[in-house]
């Protein structure tokens, strides 16, 4: 489908399969799949910065002036590298809770997968394909809940920033593999220190080994909280 893409966000028309209205010339040499195929590749292999329009030129055998045939910008380039990398989400159980539990252990298994996604710049709400998947997912679940669509919505974007947080943490924490080493080595040099300069809760907490430079079930139990949450505001309404 062609159509005048006139005014709209850079990426949003192509992302539905709105093509522009083609000019004459020669037929092109490249797709739209092909390149958002090709950024993704880098964006798995390198990271963020390596998806470009250069690169991808250099990798498709054309000059980075071609590529303007196909995307305006490298804005539009990574929404539409963004929306096919994000992919679709899973099939979610019944019941709000537990789809919302499988909604955001797909999503940070998605970042964990896919961490340069945490990269791609955020313009407002979601408009694409297959980010509107996920939000519909979501937003089906918790239509379940008798709140209004503010309160579902509310609830939606505090799960995403849920998730970004923690995938955001986790990519920084596991960046080391030398991290339970140091934090091991960080208790033994601090514990001293703490007992001396009077801070009792703190070295409660180091010698119980609670204060780690490690996830473990913090995901779960943060989500537990929210969830918890969201079950008080099901109960005043």
């Amino acid at each position: 489908m062609t159509e005048d893409r006139g005014e709209l966000p850079p990426g949003l028309a192509l992302s539905w399969g709105v093509l522009p209205v083609q000019r004459r010339g020669p037929k092109p040499a490249l797709s739209i799949e092909q390149i958002v195929a090709t950024g993704i590749e880098f964006g798995d292999r390198d990271g963020f910065e390596a998806i470009s329009l250069q690169r991808i030129a250099a990798h498709l055998g054309v000059t980075t002036n071609a590529m303007y045939r196909y995307v305006r910008s490298k804005e539009e380039l990574i929404v539409l590298v963004n929306d096919k990398a994000v992919g679709l989400p899973p099939e979610l159980p019944s019941g709000w809770r537990p789809a919302a539990i499988a909604w955001v252990n797909a999503q940070v298994k998605l970042y964990a997968e896919r961490p340069w996604l945490l990269d791609v710049p955020i313009r407002g709400a979601p408009v694409t394909p297959n980010q509107l998947r996920w939000v519909e997912a979501m937003l089906t679940a918790l239509s379940e809940t008798g709140l209004s669509q503010h309160d579902n919505l509310g609830c939606l974007l505090l799960l995403s920033g849920y998730v970004r947080n923690y995938a955001s943490l986790a990519r920084q924490l596991g960046s080391s593999a030398d991290a339970p080493v140091q934090a091991e080595q960080v208790g033994r040099f601090l514990v001293p220190r703490l007992i001396e300069g009077g801070y009792p809760t703190l070295t409660s907490v180091y010698l119980n080994q609670e204060y780690e430079d490690g996830l473990d079930d913090d995901l779960d139990f943060g989500l537990a909280r929210i969830l918890d949450g969201i079950d008080v505001l099901i109960a005043k309404r």
